[in-house]
């Protein structure tokens, strides 16, 4: 975004507006000591200066883009198409902000009605919102639906330990002060028969990620059969980058779909903005939080776009609102839909492949590493893109060494989110990982390995 500043012309036109002279007018209801204090501040220097400065404190990071990274955990490094930004950048988008006078924001609302459009493709349901701030929220929202369709007899949610720590730790916030309880055991694999016994009468929804937190796919059609034989509402989390190859939560039964979107042209940025995707059937529309675009014609005829379904009223009436979310996250639901646009479904189905089959490399390598183990927990179930490797030293003091020694960021620890879990990392592997990376991350961690076999350590 350009820098123009104020002319001198300028400034005295405002302050003319509001009826004072001076900039100094504008602070004289401050004390006059406190007005311009003295600042202890470094003597000024030039614009080159400056951004050399800048330049060598940005260098500090651990940029993901200079050196290979195999973070993951619900942030993902993905090739962003040039196209995502130049549509982005235009002032007309950047600067959009709340549609509700569609006369004027046509171009926003038909954006907007294109990405709800490919996320129903993508998911495979029937309506999309558009949108909510991440993953962590839309999860909520859904829950927060799904105790609305199930009444006063259904205030009960599970949700296993396979769900994202962060997401729940989010939904726990939300059903505070309320009369719903989450519950949910603590064990790293979904056991069915369990989940089964625990689908009582008072069960408004049971949630599934799949795949789970640690990258493993779960059987979301029988898991759908049993959840709705006993009456309860279907959850699945989904990685939007697997549903370009796998089969849509909507194909298996499940009721509403969340998502988190960032992988959808969305750049890491120290953790945000992200974007909450939150699908679901016809007949929950009316339930569902947030905005909906919708396609008609004009007085001549010609086709038009406005919000549907959800008024603006509906967000400010307080505790008879669906939900009291008051913005969203249009500009990233755009870059989604502008990323998904250009790749197309054959794109997003080859970056699909890309990471299952990198990720799986990279783990039949890791796997021949003395003393590592790969997915020790579940080692037959089948994954995407992320896996678990039990490492013979704990994870930080690895991921220490493969910085300093290989210049690689290495993978999410475990330890905290998960008791007894330190020397278990969470790898993250997709296109943007070459061949290299990778032999470079099993040689990284091979000499970790060998180092504290040398050093004695278990």
């Amino acid at each position: 975004m350009s820098y123009v500043p104020h002319t001198d012309d300028d400034r005295r036109a405002m302050l003319a507006a509001i009826g004072v002279s001076t900039l100094e007018d504008l602070f004289r209801d401050l004390p006059e000591e406190l007005r311009f204090p003295t600042l202890d501040l470094p003597e000024p220097v030039s614009e080159l200066e400056i951004e050399r400065e800048l330049a060598e404190l940005a260098d500090r990071n651990s940029h993901a883009a200079r050196r290979p990274c195999f973070l993951g955990a619900g942030s993902y490094r993905h090739y962003i198409p040039a196209t995502v930004d130049a549509v982005l950048g235009r002032s007309e988008f950047y600067t959009s902000y709340t549609p509700y006078q569609p006369e004027l924001s046509q171009g926003m609302l038909q954006a907007t009605f294109e990405y709800q459009s490919m996320i129903c493709a993508l998911t495979g349901m029937d309506v999309s919102t558009a949108s909510h701030y991440d993953g962590a929220t839309a999860l909520a929202e859904a829950v927060l639906l799904a105790l609305a369709v199930g009444g006063d007899d259904r205030r009960t949610v599970i949700a296993p330990a396979t769900v994202h720590p962060q997401y729940r730790q989010v939904l726990r916030t939300y059903l505070q002060g309320t009369d719903a309880s989450l519950v949910g055991d603590h064990e790293l694999s979904v056991d069915h028969d369990h989940l089964e016994m625990m689908l009582g009468d008072d069960v408004a929804a049971c949630i599934i990620q799949s795949p789970d937190f640690f990258g493993r796919f779960e059987p979301v059609a029988e898991l759908a059969r049993r959840v709705h034989d006993a009456g309860a509402m279907l959850i699945v989390i989904a990685d939007p980058i697997a549903l370009g190859l796998f089969r849509s939560p909507g194909e298996d039964g499940a009721d509403v779909v969340v998502a988190e979107g960032q992988p959808l042209g969305i750049p890491l940025s120290f953790g945000g903005p992200h974007l909450g995707i939150l699908a679901t059937r016809q007949r929950f529309v009316r339930q569902t939080a947030g905005r909906l675009v919708g396609e008609t014609v004009d007085s001549h005829g010609e086709p038009g776009y406005v919000l549907t379904l959800s008024t603006r009223e509906q967000h400010i009436r307080r505790e008879r609102a669906t939900s009291n979310i008051c913005t969203n996250a249009a500009l990233m639901a755009l870059a989604a839909a502008v990323y998904l646009a250009t790749v197309g479904r054959s794109g997003i189905e080859r970056i699909a492949e890309l990471c299952y089959h990198k990720s799986h490399y990279a783990a039949a390598e890791i796997a021949k590493l003395p003393g590592v183990g790969v997915n020790p927990d579940c080692p037959d179930q089948p994954f995407f893109k992320e896996f678990v490797a039990r490492l013979p030293i704990p994870v930080a003091e690895v991921n220490r060494r493969l910085r300093a020694d290989f210049d690689i960021i290495g993978g999410y620890d475990l330890g905290r989110d998960y008791a007894g879990l330190d020397h278990d990392m969470l790898i993250a592997v997709t296109e943007m990982n070459s061949r290299d990376d990778i032999d470079r991350l099993v040689t990284g961690l091979g000499t970790v390995a060998e180092v504290s076999t040398a050093e004695g350590r278990p």
